[in-house]
Order: C-alpha cells, then sequence, then structure tokens
C-alpha cells in the first residue's frame, strides 16, 4: 500500500465513525417546529456526536485535510454551530488559528465581531458549520469576514440536510463548499426524502426513539450563544429549545 492510498484509506474510516457517532446519538425523531414556523419530522443536532471522543476524533481528521487541500491559514464561523468544528481542526493538526465570529460586535471590551486571534489582511478563512439546511448562519459568518477584508478559500459543514443551501453559498463565499456528510448519510429513510435518492440500507439500526426524544433532551435558548441556522427549532436559533418542540 502506497503512502497516498493509507491516507485515503484513514479519511475512508474517519468518515465512517463520524457517520456512525452521528447516527447514534445526533439524530432525533419527532415533530419539530422550526423558527419559520414551518414543522419537521426529525432533527439533527450534531454537538451531541462531534462533542463526544469518537466524534471528535474522527471529524479532526477529516477537518485537518480540508484545511491543508484549501490552503487555509484560518478556520471558524458563527458561534456556537462552528466552535467545536474549529477546535476539532486544530486538535488534529491543522496549522492554523481559529475564530469565532459573533451575531453581533460586542458592546463594551475590545468592540469585536471576530472573536480569537487577529486575523491579517492576508488571512486565507475556511468558514465551518456543524449543519447547514437553509445557510442564514454561514452566509452571516462569510458577510462578516467580507466585511473585515478577509478572503473566504472554503466553506465545510459536518452534515448538510439537503436544503438547497449550497450554490447560495457558494456563490457567497466566492469559494467551494463541501459537506462532510448528509442526510442521506444519517438518515436516509427520512419521510421528506426525495424518491429519487437512493434506497436506505435495510441492515441499518432504526435510532432510538425513546432516548431521543425531542421535547425531554432539548435544553432551553441562550441568549449569550447566538449564531446557528435560522431553520433550528425556536427559540435561539443556534441552540434547540425556547419554543418547545412537538413531539410525535
Amino acid at each position: 500500500m502506497t503512502a497516498a492510498q493509507a491516507v485515503q484509506d484513514e479519511l475512508a474510516r474517519a468518515r465512517e465513525r463520524l457517520v456512525a457517532e452521528l447516527r447514534e446519538h445526533a439524530l432525533v425523531i419527532g415533530e419539530v417546529t422550526l423558527t419559520s414556523g414551518r414543522t419537521a419530522q426529525y432533527y439533527v443536532d450534531a454537538k451531541r456526536a462531534i462533542l463526544r471522543q469518537e466524534g471528535f476524533a474522527a471529524l479532526a481528521t477529516l477537518l485537518a485535510t480540508e484545511v491543508k487541500e484549501s490552503g487555509a491559514t484560518a478556520v471558524g464561523g458563527m458561534t456556537m454551530g462552528a466552535d467545536a468544528v474549529a477546535c476539532a481542526a486544530l486538535a488534529g493538526g491543522a496549522k492554523v488559528s481559529a475564530f469565532f465570529v459573533r451575531k453581533e460586535a460586542k458592546a463594551h471590551g475590545l468592540q469585536r465581531r471576530i472573536e480569537g486571534p487577529p486575523l491579517g489582511r492576508s488571512a486565507r478563512c475556511l468558514v465551518v458549520e456543524d449543519v447547514v439546511t437553509t445557510g442564514g448562519s454561514t452566509l452571516a459568518a462569510i458577510a462578516a469576514l467580507k466585511d473585515e477584508g478577509h478572503e473566504v478559500c472554503g466553506v465545510v459543514s459536518v452534515l448538510d440536510r439537503l436544503a438547497g443551501a449550497g450554490p447560495e453559498i457558494e456563490a457567497a463565499a466566492g469559494a467551494p463548499y463541501r459537506a462532510l456528510t448528509t442526510i442521506d448519510d444519517i438518515y436516509p429513510e427520512r419521510p421528506d426524502r426525495d424518491p429519487e435518492r437512493q434506497e436506505p440500507d435495510p441492515e441499518r439500526r432504526e435510532p432510538d426513539r425513546e432516548r431521543h426524544h425531542p421535547d425531554r433532551e432539548r435544553p432551553g435558548g441562550d441568549p449569550e450563544c447566538p449564531g446557528g441556522d435560522p431553520e433550528r427549532p425556536g427559540g435561539d436559533p443556534e441552540r434547540p429549545g425556547g419554543s418547545r418542540a412537538a413531539a410525535s
């Protein structure tokens, strides 16, 4: 086996681990009300998976490669969706600095909107996000970086819900967008899946509905942690909770 083949095998194993962790820990089955007022029959809380050792380690391996291939010198995005993802890149050995974008600049202290080591004018920023639905938080992070004169060299999400946000993200970034996994990997048998997509794997275990009961486990909104995709359940747009989700 060549060195290149060994690297590809390692990346394939890391992706398999990440998908398994997301299936086991991040997928919540049950009716939820989104901020838009629409309802969905499932919800993906990626932090439940990537803030565990196995999920974090797999993500770190994958992100270190994404950083290298993009030529990025900094990695981050809108807090809180990007926080764990950016830290995983550092843990994977990526030679970058990390940053977090606030929803609004602080009114006190240094009054910064982009937190972390100062980004130089030559910084090449890889924007990251945990879950992309409409892409609202990702687009906001891209706009904040460009407003301060920084280059965006790519965008990476842990999971894309395949709601059509990709083209708009790429257009705003002026750079490629890549999802490490999609909802097709995590929940192929979901009720709203495009029937033309591949049939689900009959051997895959159904998520544990009781342990992932949406009403029982979602924390309330946190006004100190703005950001996140606007299609997430109501209350805080980043974290589930606030407006209580209806369970099926």
